[in-house]
């Protein structure tokens, strides 16, 4: 540790030695990070972003020192992240990237030319808005590898879950919450629970003399939502951390929470809107078969969708499809069968062979098509709207479930690692 402080100082003397005056200030390093720093000019410019996101929320902002504080906070957390990236030797293809910034394009109905446009509108810088979303995807896989993988889900917790009569209820209803966190050091003394008890206290005071819950959440919550107004957005009640479930299930619209305790700290929440959720589901499926051809060492990609049109053509002619199946199909498995999948529903199948799949009309064979398997060839025989409530409360369980945990697990490894490294404030340098 004392050699990461070195190494930080150094770079800082250096820094300070070989740059011209005007470049000192906006170099100015307002946190050391173990071995890393940052800047004011980072600093100021994530404040200055984060100021444009609460002002399009309609939200007045805390007083400067106090949103500083916050922004800074979140720097010092993403910084340690990335050190922690590097040290795994992690890195973002360009591919990556461009799907990501490919997609949010797509979602604004913009192409990508337009998207550059409307970014330079709004004075972001294209590159930088780039190496941000290649940054937010390294925190992301980081996460996974530390965190989701850690995370199971065992079918015994699902029956558990979907035995309790409270849990159908909060599978069947969508919360839309807010949070606010004061957090409490993992190895904590007595004197800092108290100091952030008496911090968690006295916001909850402010709010039940109608503060901005938003506000204060911005100023005070060190939740990973704090700078958004610690908005959690929609949550079905399964997906609920599971020490909001009692204190939301017994408030009102509107209402807000008294103080919950946890590992992390004093915890806050407000229930800003419930509204109900369908309980019976209804898919819709298809039954067919299909013949599936691999391209090999023998077989070109040309060979096996010639082959393919050679078998289609059999079949329009007369001969038997499952017969077919059965000799030329590489999927062994429903070959077996004469090519019979059985009934399927979304999601079931890659997108390609799901799309021919449902606008192919009952009875005819499609095309040859390609998907990540091989070329296939596919007959629906038959379509029906089918009740899977009970599998999709399983699938629903297990997902809420799924994010419980990773929350909770998510909350505790960040505090661990914010704990674990060297953290120096310069603010008022």
């Amino acid at each position: 540790m004392k050699y990461r402080r070195l190494i930080a100082t150094a770079a800082l003397l250096v820094c300070a030695s070989t740059a011209p005056a005007e470049v000192i200030e906006l170099n100015r390093v307002v946190a050391v990070v173990n071995d890393d720093v940052v800047t004011a000019q980072e600093l100021e410019e994530r404040t200055r972003i984060v100021l444009q996101q609460i002002g399009k929320a309609n939200t007045s902002a805390p007083p400067k020192e106090v949103l500083t504080r916050q922004v800074l906070e979140r720097l010092v957390l993403e910084r340690i992240q990335l050190q922690l990236a590097a040290e795994s030797g992690m890195r973002v293809e360009d591919e990556a990237v461009n799907q990501v910034v490919g997609n949010i394009a797509a979602e604004n109905r913009l192409t990508p030319e337009q998207f550059r446009q409307v970014l330079a509108r709004d004075g972001v810088d294209y590159a930088d808005f780039r190496e941000d979303i290649r940054r937010e995807i390294l925190i992301s896989r980081l996460r996974a590898r530390h965190v989701n993988s850690r995370i199971n889900v065992t079918p015994q917790e699902v029956d558990d879950y979907l035995a309790s009569s409270a849990a159908r209820a909060q599978l069947q209803n969508e919360f839309q919450l807010a949070h606010i966190l004061i957090a409490v050091p993992e190895a904590a003394g007595p004197e800092q629970i108290q100091r952030a008890r008496s911090e968690a206290e006295q916001v909850l005071a402010q709010l039940k003399l109608g503060a901005d819950f938003r506000q204060l959440a911005i100023a005070h919550s060190d939740g990973q939502q704090a700078l958004e107004g610690g908005d959690l957005g929609w949550r079905r009640g399964g997906q609920l951390p599971s020490l909001f479930v009692e204190a939301v299930l017994g408030m009102e619209k509107g209402e807000v929470s008294e103080l919950i305790r946890s590992p992390s700290g004093f915890h806050i929440i407000k229930l800003v809107d419930v509204r109900g959720g369908e309980e019976k589901h209804v898919v819709k499926q298809v039954h067919a078969r299909h013949i599936l051809i691999r391209p090999d060492e023998i077989t070109s990609d040309a060979d096996a969708r010639a082959r393919l049109e050679r078998l289609r053509e059999r079949i329009l002619g007369g001969d038997d499809f499952a017969q077919l199946a059965r000799v030329h199909s590489d999927d062994k498995g429903s070959g077996a069968n004469g090519g019979d999948l059985g009934w399927a529903g979304p999601g079931q199948m890659v997108p390609e062979f799901e799309e021919m799949m449902y606008k192919t009309p009952l009875g005819q064979v499609s095309a040859p098509f390609r998907t990540q398997f091989g070329w296939h060839i596919v007959q629906p025989l038959a379509r029906r709207d089918h009740d899977n409530t009970e599998e999709f409360r399983r699938m629903r369980a297990m997902e809420a479930l799924r994010q419980r945990k990773q929350e909770e697990e998510t909350e505790a490894w960040l505090r661990q690692i914010r704990d674990e490294a060297y953290v120096e404030y310069r603010l008022e340098g």
